[in-house]
Order: C-alpha cells, then structure tokens, then sequence
C-alpha cells in the first residue's frame, strides 16, 4: 500500500501556498489559513445561488468549431469538455431565487479560463432572448480571462453581438445584475460586466482588463497594492456592493425581490 494521499484529497491554496485538506476548505470553498476563496465551477455556483432543484439549462445544439485552425485548439476543447463535463465555458438556463424567477448565466474559470468565444456568445444571447420573451430578470455571474485567442476576431465580435442583445433587453425595462466573480477580466469586463443594473461583485474577486503586469510593462508607474481588486473598484464607484460567498445568494433574492415589488414579474 502506497504512503502517500489518495490522489484529490490535499489541494495547495494558490494564495497562500498552505497545503488544505479537502475538508478543512468547507461548503463555501474557503482557506482556513489566509481565508482566500477557491474559484468555483458553474456548477457549484448555481448549486450555491439558486433553489435547490429549480435550475433548468436551456437546449442548445451550437458547437466550437476550429475556424481559423489555430494549432491545438481541438484537442484543447476536447480536454476542457471532459476536465469540467460542461460542453463550453458558460451554462444558462431558468431558475428561482427564493421563488423569484430569472434566468442564470454562469461563467465557468475551468473552462480554457472562462474565455469568450462564438459558443458562449450565442448562448448569453439567445438566454437574454428568451428571458425578454417571458419578461424574467437576468443574473450574469462572470469568471473569465477574456475573449479566446484561438477564435481571434470572430471571439471579439461577441463582445459588441452581446452589447447590441443587452441594449434590447434594457429597452424592455428587465433587470440585469452581473456578478463579478474571480477573476473577471479583458474583452468581457469591457462588454457585459459592467452593463447590469446592479453590480455586485464576490469578495475576492480580481477584476480589470489588461493585467497589473502587463499595465506596468508599458507604463513607468507602479500600481497599488489593491489594483483590481473588488474593494477598490467598489471605493471608485465602479461596483454597487462586494458581498462575501455565504450572503451572494440573500443579496441577489433581496434584489430579485425588490424588482418584483415595483412591478415586476409575479412570484413564483
């Protein structure tokens, strides 16, 4: 019998560097040593946010394909479909909050970092489609590295595709609220991040577009110690809240409600 640990049962927090057994991290995925927060797949979001058993994903036929045949893109999809089980790097589809009904888009960091690409374009818009159709508020919950190299420009056309399907949905006068997870960042904080009603972000969360170092690569200034980090973006005006793991799921059911009270879609 071996003497090391069955494989999956110690994991290094990237934060702090300590060893965390999986137990000690918790239901909320937490380092019991520098209290940084372990980023979350879609699944596990949806299972911490919405109604147990009441998120239903939408259909959808649409697949990656190898446009520009970048080198390796292939077998990088493949090897991300089955590291998550998730067929590209965002899942939608009907929930409720407390009852209160929207539809939930969440962004999945293990997927090839949550990038943006043609796939998890048509899917964020054909979501906000359907959720204009039935007249239901939107909850974005972000967690991306930004648009996909390997899909080029037909992965930043998204961001202005998504802009235009976001400007419709206004124009209907549903709510959106964007959750800003870790991290957040490139074409997708310059597009539909920051687009919600309200925007919240979780504790933790790293959100910006260019990275500090690459920012001070080309600029002859050195950056605070809080550069990007939800707390400050909330001190400038950028946020209207930083809320920690455990209250996400109250907050969005105080805001869900609250839409419901001034008229919104009836409960249930």
């Amino acid at each position: 019998m071996s003497h090391y640990p069955a494989a999956g049962i110690w994991t290094r927090c990237p934060a702090c560097g300590r060893h965390v057994h999986q137990s000690q991290w918790g239901p909320w995925r937490q380092c019991p040593y520098c209290q940084a927060w372990q980023r979350l797949s879609a699944t596990e979001r949806v299972a911490q946010l919405a109604d147990s058993g009441s998120f239903t994903a939408l259909k959808s036929s649409v697949r990656s394909q190898d446009q520009l045949k970048f080198p390796n893109y292939a077998t990088k999809l493949t090897q991300a479909q089955a590291k998550t089980g998730l067929d590209e790097a965002i899942i939608t589809g009907w929930a409720t909050f407390d009852t209160w009904p929207a539809m939930l888009m969440v962004m999945d960091s293990h997927f090839m970092m949550g990038t943006l690409n043609t796939t998890v374009t048509r899917k964020i818009i054909a979501a906000l489609q359907q959720a204009r159709q039935r007249r239901v508020p939107v909850v974005i919950v972000t967690a991306s590295g930004g648009a996909r190299m390997q899909e080029g420009l037909y992965a930043l056309v998204g961001m202005n595709l998504i802009l235009a399907e976001l400007a419709r949905f206004a124009a209907a006068k549903l709510p959106l609220v964007t959750v800003l997870t870790d991290p957040t960042m490139g074409g997708v904080s310059a597009s539909f991040a920051f687009k919600g009603d309200v925007i919240v972000a979780e504790a933790g969360a790293k959100i910006g577009f260019a990275g500090a170092r690459v920012i001070q690569q080309t600029m002859p200034t050195s950056l605070p110690d809080d550069f990007q980090s939800a707390p400050s973006l909330r001190a400038h005006g950028q946020l209207d809240a930083v809320v920690v793991r455990p209250q996400l799921r109250a907050y969005l059911i105080n805001v869900l409600a609250n839409y419901q009270q001034s008229g919104g879609p009836q409960h249930g």
